[in-house]
C-alpha cells in the first residue's frame, strides 16, 4: 500500500465528512495500524499539495491539512463509484468525447489515466465513449488542458463493450472473492485493540476494493453477462464494510481527538 493512495482513502473514508481536514499528527496516527511510516506520510502530504489535492492549514494543536475543492470532487466521484451509488438508469444511449489532446506526452498520459478512471474507454484516436455522461469529466479535461466535443450516439451496433477487458476483469472479481474472507480476518487478529483492528480490516478492505475503480467501467446491468461475478463481489464488499464501521469509525475518532 502506498502511502498517497492510503492517504485518498483515509481522507475519502473518515474525512470527508470531517471537514475533510486533520492535523498531520493524527494522519500519521491513523496511518499507523495499516503499515504506513511516518517519513512515508509526511512525504506523501507534500507531493498531494504540490499536485494540488491538498492545502495546509492552521489548526487547534497545530498544522493540518485539507482536502481542495479539487480533491473534494474526486473523492466524491470515487466514493459514489465505491460504493456503487447513484447512478442513474441506462437510457440505452453512450456519451461520446472527441478530444482535443493537451501537447505534450506526459501531459496526453495523465489525461489518458484520467478519463479511464471516469469510466470512458478509448474506441478510437482520441475518441472516448461511456454509457453515462460523467459529472466530473469538464474538471478532467480543464485540470488536463483538453478541450471535446460531446455527442449523445443512439444506436451503436454491437455495443462497445469489447473496448474494456471484460475478461482480465471477471478474473479479478472471482480472485477477489476469493481472497477477501481471510484478508479481513487476518487484519481483525493483527491487532490487540478491537477498533483499531476494526479499521485496520476496513481500511484494507476499501484500499482492495478501490483498485477496481481503475479497472471496472461501471457498465449498466444490462451489458454484463447474467453471471457476472461484479454483482457478488459488491454485495460482500459492502455487508463487510458496514458491519465493520462502528468500530473503525470510533478509532479514528480517537485519533483525531488527541491533538
Amino acid at each position: 500500500m502506498h502511502a498517497r493512495s492510503a492517504l485518498f482513502d483515509l481522507y475519502g473514508s473518515h474525512l470527508r465528512t470531517r471537514d475533510g481536514q486533520a492535523r498531520v499528527a493524527a494522519l500519521v496516527r491513523l496511518l499507523d495500524p495499516v503499515g504506513i511510516a511516518a517519513p512515508a506520510v509526511r512525504t506523501a502530504i507534500s507531493r498531494m499539495v504540490a499536485q494540488g489535492w491538498l492545502e495546509p492549514i492552521i489548526l487547534d494543536g497545530g498544522r493540518g491539512y485539507r482536502a481542495t475543492e479539487q480533491a473534494s470532487r474526486r473523492l466524491d466521484e470515487a466514493s459514489a463509484r465505491v460504493y456503487r451509488r447513484g447512478q442513474d438508469p441506462w437510457d440505452g444511449s453512450w456519451h461520446l468525447v472527441v478530444v482535443a489532446a493537451p501537447a505534450g506526452r506526459p501531459a496526453r498520459t495523465r489525461l489518458r489515466a484520467d478519463l479511464s478512471f471516469l469510466g470512458y474507454a478509448e474506441v478510437g484516436e482520441q475518441v472516448w465513449m461511456s454509457p453515462y455522461a460523467r459529472r466530473e469529466l469538464s474538471a478532467v479535461l480543464e485540470r488536463g488542458g483538453a478541450t471535446a466535443r460531446t455527442a449523445r450516439a443512439l444506436d451503436v451496433d454491437p455495443p462497445p463493450t469489447s473496448a474494456w477487458d471484460l475478461v482480465s476483469l471477471r478474473a479479478a472479481y472471482d480472485e477477489w472473492l476469493a481472497v477477501t474472507p481471510e484478508l479481513v480476518r487476518r487484519h481483525l487478529a493483527s491487532h490487540a485493540d478491537a477498533e483499531e483492528a476494526a479499521f485496520a480490516a476496513r481500511f484494507h478492505l476499501v484500499h482492495e476494493w478501490r483498485k477496481f475503480l481503475f479497472a471496472d467501467p461501471g457498465l449498466p446491468d444490462e451489458l454484463l453477462p447474467a453471471d457476472w461475478p461484479g454483482r457478488e463481489a459488491a454485495e460482500v464488499f459492502a455487508a463487510e464494510a458496514e458491519r465493520l464501521w462502528p468500530a473503525a469509525d470510533r478509532f479514528a475518532a480517537r485519533c483525531l481527538a488527541l491533538g
